[in-house]
């Protein structure tokens, strides 16, 4: 009979879920936070000066996209984005069951970053936005940012260079804030929590739902360029978006071995 020895079981699907949860949460909320908080800061900073206001609102989301990508990427890819979750999910690089996880966990952070935005400028906690955005050159300038968004991200991950994405991602998202008319929302969650600040960076509930639908067809035409694009895209690719994630599994635990 031998001793006891240790063996190691691997833990099964990397990041459990409930802490990629807690990261597109936190994520989300940091990533509205900057985007209304510039926002208003901008407004404040340089009243009656709309071009200024943007280049400030717009600098600042792109540096605040790039540092928050690099926190939480590790954690749970950093997608903070329904379309970049269910983009991912049809390329196998995770499964439509955490997409559809992410979803309301993104929607709730984004809506809890803009509250928080508005407390940090000493404004009312939520104040629904007048600001009415849905027309058809914004709501075109929406598909354009979605599929530019998304082919900047799958175009990385297929070549390999993924580690370039978080400042990829927070370039095209400055460049993208004046080569649209809409600004580049070019994510369904951050326009529903811009819902619920009445300031620069807010849009009325009324262009809510056609922003939504634009950016939804933006991930349908940039799914069917990547395809064209990048033909033999493999999960194992997909799973590699937003950072490399060779760091992302849970550590191995130790159990007790059974041999006698």
């Amino acid at each position: 009979m031998s001793g006891p020895t240790t063996g190691r079981v691997p833990s099964a699907g990397g990041v459990a879920l409930w802490r990629r949860l807690i990261a597109e949460f936190l994520g989300s909320a940091l990533v509205a936070a900057v985007v209304i908080g510039s926002g208003i800061a901008a407004q404040q900073l340089s009243p009656g000066d709309a071009g200024l206001e943007l280049l400030q609102n717009a600098l600042v989301t792109g540096a605040g996209l790039f540092t928050i990508i690099l926190m939480f990427g590790a954690v749970s890819g950093a997608h903070f984005n329904p379309v970049v979750s269910f983009v991912d999910a049809a390329f196998g690089g995770i499964s439509w069951r955490d997409a559809g996880a992410y979803l309301p966990v993104q929607v709730t952070g984004c809506v809890v970053g803009a509250m928080a935005a508005n407390v940090m400028f000493a404004l009312r906690t939520v104040s629904i936005s007048t600001h009415q955005r849905a027309t058809g050159p914004h709501l075109f300038s929406e598909v354009v940012a979605t599929t530019g968004l998304l082919l900047v991200i799958f175009a990385l991950a297929r070549s390999g260079r993924s580690a370039y994405t978080p400042a990829a991602v927070g370039v095209h998202i400055t460049a993208a804030y004046f080569f649209t008319s809409s600004t580049s929302f070019a994510n369904p969650a951050i326009t529903v929590g811009r819902m619920f600040s009445n300031t620069f960076a807010g849009i009325a509930p009324s262009s809510v739902l056609p922003f939504i639908g634009a950016q939804v067809v933006g991930a349908a035409v940039a799914v069917g360029l990547v395809r064209v694009l990048h033909p033999g895209f493999t999960p194992a690719e997909a799973v590699d978006i937003m950072v490399p994630h060779d760091v992302r599994a849970e550590p191995e635990m130790p159990i007790p071995s059974t041999d006698l």
